[in-house]
């Protein structure tokens, strides 16, 4: 009878436990999920008092925490990755080093990617500090070893979820918002539209907090309601090509690969000594969750002010972690280039051309504005035959509205673009890299040209 109440009691108990990777407990302790299969046991890594414990389950507000299940799907079949406890890893620079020697052991990219990856991984650890992220993406053919990086850089994220070429998307968003971890996602292993279309909804959701996806959930087999998902978190991404979304691109620190012979000293298969080291760089960096949490928040000062906002906005997070000066003005000459490469492809918008020839109409001289209608003759002249379609001013001032925003205002001579949006033009040119004069230094270089010319007395 007793054995009967005592089995009763551990259902109740176990029916109302709360399963839980992660936790901040309502007295400001972290909890971590730590994963010892060859004892076929889960527990939490505590760290209270500045001392690190490890329990069986924990009680919070009233709610019982367990970890996940030992025989959890997930964790047998290696979908997602855990430490088995904490390990001591030295000066935060020995941590960093060995996680390059382990990406640089196994994979073969360039060496600044090498190192951007390395602190990416450091990232991960402590990415929940930040309000915005950045994601890491190869971009590539089949057999450029963009598996093998995701593989490995992978399995030392924090809290690594692997979504498989036999994954559908829809678990996806349970589990990310379940596990807060870091997603490791191959875009080729999603054949159907929708699906990627779904894959595409988590990526542009997922790099700035408060953005959940909502999606319409099925209540007792009947109704449906909506339910938010959070899918906020760092990403590993391969792609074959571009992504349509020119914002979603610019999320994405990214490496082309096979564009050169693979390393030979890289190992064709990987071993249990692979898995091994993965697991002691994991508990390594467990440790250094715990020592640097909430210690690490965006640095101002870091903000580079001659990039574009969007792009700012996603590398300061992983500069704040990197204390290397070096490591730091080698990914502010990245974040450089990146914001070249995208004004070089706006550069090819219809947008672009379009305001390269207001800006000619307005350092003419003899213009009497920004006529739509010679907007439109110039346009034509210069870009008619590059449109299947005819163009038309009627389609070129659509274009200088809706494309651009700028407004029109009717004059007696037709309409112009109005003269309250002067500010707003020299913001979209500075945007699409088109060199603007203003008609000051348009005159200013005449009448050094005209001075220049009396009586030479200034000299070119």
């Amino acid at each position: 009878m007793a054995e009967e109440i005592k089995e009763a009691a551990d259902k109740a108990k176990n029916k109302s436990a709360r399963p839980t990777v992660s936790a901040i407990l309502s007295d400001g302790s972290l909890a971590e999920m730590v994963y010892r299969p060859e004892e076929s046991r889960t527990m939490f890594c505590l760290l209270k008092d500045g001392k690190l414990l490890y329990e069986a389950a924990l009680f919070d507000k009233g709610q019982r925490l367990v970890p996940y299940s030992p025989r959890n799907n997930l964790l047998s079949n290696e979908v997602a990755l855990f430490p088995s406890e904490t390990t001591e890893y030295g000066t935060e620079q020995e941590l960093i080093e060995s996680i390059r020697a382990f990406i640089h052991r196994y994979v073969d990219v360039s060496p600044l990617f090498e190192q951007i990856a390395s602190y990416y991984v450091l990232f991960t650890w402590v990415y929940d500090a930040f309000n915005e992220l950045p994601y890491l993406r190869l971009r590539g053919d089949t057999g450029s070893g963009k598996t093998r990086f995701l593989l490995t850089v992978g399995s030392l994220c924090y809290k690594p979820i692997f979504a498989s070429g036999a994954s559908t998307v829809s678990p996806l968003f349970r589990i990310i918002d379940s596990m807060h971890g870091t997603l490791i996602i191959d875009e080729g292993d999603f054949r159907f539209s929708d699906e990627k279309a779904e894959i595409v909804k988590i990526l542009n959701n997922g790099n700035a907090r408060g953005f959940p996806v909502l999606r319409s959930e099925s209540v007792n087999g009947r109704e449906f309601s909506p339910k938010a998902y959070t899918v906020f978190g760092p990403k590993l991404v391969s792609t074959r090509g571009f992504f349509q979304d020119r914002a979603l691109e610019s999320r994405c620190l990214t490496e082309e690969t096979g564009g050169r012979k693979l390393r030979e000293d890289i190992p064709i298969n990987l071993t249990a000594e692979y898995k091994r080291e993965a697991l002691d760089l994991r508990n390594k960096l467990l440790l250094f969750r715990f020592r640097n949490f909430n210690k690490h928040h965006v640095d101002p000062a870091l903000v580079d002010r001659s990039i574009e906002p969007r792009l700012a906005q996603i590398f300061v997070p992983l500069l704040s972690v990197i204390e290397n000066a070096d490591a730091r003005k080698a990914l502010h000459e990245v974040a450089r280039t990146y914001h070249r490469d995208l004004v070089a492809d706006r550069g090819m918008d219809v947008e672009a051309q379009m305001l390269e020839i207001i800006q000619e109409i307005k350092q003419d001289p003899y213009s009497q504005g920004l006529a739509v209608k010679e907007i439109a003759e110039r346009f034509i002249a210069r870009h008619g035959e590059d449109f299947e379609r005819k163009v038309t001013p009627h389609w070129v001032g659509n274009v200088i509205r809706r494309k651009l925003g700028l407004k029109t205002e009717r004059r007696r001579d037709g309409y112009f673009i109005a003269a309250a949006e002067g500010m707003k033009l020299e913001s979209l040119s500075e945007k699409y890299g088109i060199i603007s004069e203003s008609p000051e230094s348009v005159n200013s270089v005449n009448s050094v040209k005209s001075v220049q010319g009396h009586e030479g007395e200034i000299q070119l």
